[in-house]
């Protein structure tokens, strides 16, 4: 769907602009705390995009309530704007998810998420997205996915 160009800015740059915690999670691969982060109980409307590079990460479609205190979702909104690593730190194997042109470390991917949408759970950072609702969509740059909050018969 998305056309646009996207690209990492430089830690320097990146130093200036993000908070302590969004540098932090974004770059040091930190975890914020859970519960205690903006958006894990957000039920407004709209899409996540990296908050380094801006591309489409998730919509507020696909997020669900997973009770582990960050936002959670079941799929990406562009699978091309999402990356997966291994990542076998803290004694523990896991998917990390990173945003493929930010490079921002966003999170973890698991398979617990709700069965009748595919079992995944994307548990993702608030301080590596920035929440674009839809009322924002075209002023922001992302018209072109005000249809995928149009109900049928709109």
């Amino acid at each position: 769907m998305d056309k646009r160009v996207y690209t990492k800015k430089s830690k320097e740059e990146l130093k200036k602009i993000l908070t302590k915690d969004q540098f932090e999670v974004t770059q040091e691969n930190v975890t914020e705390k859970s519960f205690e982060n903006e958006f894990w109980n957000n039920k407004e409307a709209g899409i996540y995009v990296d908050i380094n590079s801006g591309e489409p990460l998730f919509t507020s479609l696909h997020k669900f309530d997973s009770g582990c205190g960050w936002p959670s979702f079941t799929k990406p909104v562009e699978n091309g704007n999402v990356e997966e690593n291994k990542d076998m730190t803290h004694g523990m194997s896991r998917t990390e998810v990173r945003s493929k042109y930010g490079n921002s470390h966003l999170g973890h991917l698991f398979n617990d998420g709700p069965r009748e949408t595919g079992g995944l759970r994307y548990c993702i950072n608030s301080a590596a997205l920035k929440f674009v609702p839809v009322n924002k969509l075209e002023s922001e740059g992302y018209g072109e996915y005000l249809l995928l909050f149009k109900k049928s018969g709109d």
